[in-house]
């Protein structure tokens, strides 16, 4: 702490000094949490992270100098206009996250939205540090102040940065998170305005900042019930089961006898056409195996990718690695879901792993006949690195002689590029591959490829039974028209990710 000047005044003063410095801890701390959940957001709702986080965090710098160039023509009354900008702040920054999911399906120009509360939010925060350096240099000297400011401040950004991944977006998440920070902002001005000695001056400003606490509370408290209306309002759909994990937000909707599950907002499967998908994604591939008696699975924490596995009577063990518990938990124990699975993750042949799979492909030490792999589409990073060479390069160790895997691969229609980049990829990381597509009605023409150590066999021995896939129906599932046939690609590689940006790139011109 600095060093009081002997020329301080009163004890009131010193209170009041110690304050100020105090709320450059949260101002840095609450600047910081706003910027990281705008980025988030515009991640999560507009896809590329790269892009949003890149241009989100240059126009709140920008917006932070040029609040800091507006307060050289502050005159007079610093602590007021400090007063009034904490106040503007804890409303704007505290209702901005549910704003952005309340408006984001019935608003057509959300990006505008977005970085106008970027810039608003910058913009005042910018103008905080310039004037609490002024006020607390009547108290400390020049260099005592730039210090003990900037200190604070980088403290508070520490704190913020860690705050957000390890305790906020688990925990807490986003919603709550913007209110729980705004009111920190109207605390800050509340307690200033309470230990003036001029007070009642600031009347004004101590109503405002009461209120604006008051609703970021009420907010608190109604934020599930925001999330809800901003899901049903994009999903038309009733929800039946709605909750955060640390890593995803997911949705169960069911309209009639259709269910549907949503994660991030992206629909997984439904329940009237999934059988279309889940067979076509094991099927082909386990009628390539011959004793396919251990299966892996990748992805796939639904349980209908392993219900459509278990059906075969040749396996004896499945190994299923999802990320997510939560998603899991809920196909496991929920009596709707469950039923829908056929109780596969309960089967006493099934081994449920919650790993992240990239991490545990490498440390494992297994040998599988068959590999499913059922990850999410590549709409981020995080996920793109699931589709990469690194990853596939690790995985061909795990399939044992005479193994074949599928992979999930998108649209082949909608996005043929990204389609081919991932054949390419595989092709990259050592596999022979056989592309191959299935209409799903509820995503369109879907597609996915079969790839192996050596070459894949064309003939298959597909088990009876099937609703979609059949022995005489499988081989057009391997037959392109023109408009999806093979082109040019480059693997996705970790350095570049180029995947992910072509599947956004491809996925934004259809949806327009």
């Amino acid at each position: 702490m600095a060093t009081i000047t002997t020329d301080s005044p009163a004890a009131n003063n010193r209170t009041m000094a110690m304050a100020l410095i105090a709320s450059v801890f949260v101002v840095a701390t609450c600047g910081l949490i706003y910027e990281l959940l705008a980025s988030t957001i515009a991640s999560y709702l507009l896809g590329d992270s790269v892009m949003q986080f890149s241009t989100i965090i240059g126009v709140f710098l920008f917006s932070m100098g040029l609040g800091s160039w507006v307060s050289r023509y502050v005159r007079k009354d610093e602590m007021r206009l400090f007063i009034r900008a904490e106040i503007l702040i804890a409303l704007i920054g505290g209702w901005a996250a549910a704003l952005l999911f309340l408006l984001f399906p019935v608003v057509d120009y959300f990006r505008i939205l977005l970085y106008a509360l970027v810039v608003g939010i910058g913009f005042l925060s910018g103008l905080e540090i310039p004037l609490l350096m002024r006020i607390l240099r009547r108290d400390f000297d020049f260099r005592e102040t730039v210090s003990t400011v900037l200190t604070f401040d980088y403290v508070g950004a520490l704190a913020a940065s860690l705050l957000f991944p390890l305790i906020l977006m688990p925990y807490i998440g986003m919603m709550r998170t913007g209110f729980l920070f705004g009111f920190a902002n109207a605390a800050v001005a509340i307690a200033l305005v309470w230990i003036q000695p001029a007070r009642r001056k600031y009347a004004p400003e101590l109503l405002a900042g009461i209120l604006v606490a008051l609703s970021l509370i009420a907010g608190f408290a109604g934020s599930e019930r925001f999330q809800r209306f901003a899901e049903t309002a994009s999903l038309e759909e009733p929800i039946v089961h709605a909750v955060s994990s640390p890593y995803q937000r997911i949705v169960v909707t069911r309209r009639g006898e259709n269910i549907s599950l949503f994660l991030n907002g992206n629909l997984q499967f439904s329940s009237l056409d999934e059988y279309r998908y889940h067979e076509a994604l094991v099927m082909p591939v386990l009628g390539r195996v011959e004793e396919p008696r251990n299966v892996l699975i990748l992805g796939g924490g639904d349980g209908l990718a392993a219900r459509e596995v278990l059906r075969d009577p040749r396996v004896e063990r499945v190994t299923l690695v999802d990320l997510d518990p939560a998603i899991t938990e809920l196909f496991r124990n929920s009596p709707m879901l469950s039923r829908l699975n056929e109780d596969s993750l309960t089967d006493p042949r099934m081994t449920v792993i919650n790993a992240d799979g990239f991490r545990w492909v490498r440390e494992d030490d297994g040998r599988y006949d068959a590999v499913i792999v059922d990850f999410p589409d590549p709409t981020d990073f995080s996920l793109g690195k699931l589709y990469s060479t690194s990853f596939y390069s690790a995985l061909r160790p795990r399939l044992a002689p005479g193994a074949v895997m599928s992979v999930q691969s998108g649209s082949p229609f909608v996005a043929p590029q990204a389609y081919w980049t991932i054949a390419a990829t595989l092709e990259e990381s050592g596999f022979a591959t056989r592309p191959y597509h299935a209409y799903v009605p509820s995503f369109g023409d879907w597609g996915f490829i079969l790839a192996a150590n050596g070459a894949v066999p064309e003939q298959s021995n597909i088990r009876p039974g099937g609703r979609f896939v059949t022995q005489e129906s499988e081989p057009a599932l391997f037959d392109f028209p023109p408009d999806m046939a093979r082109r040019p690609a480059e693997p996705n590689r970790l350095d570049n990710q180029r995947l992910v940006r072509t599947f956004a790139d491809e996925w934004r011109r259809y949806d327009g």
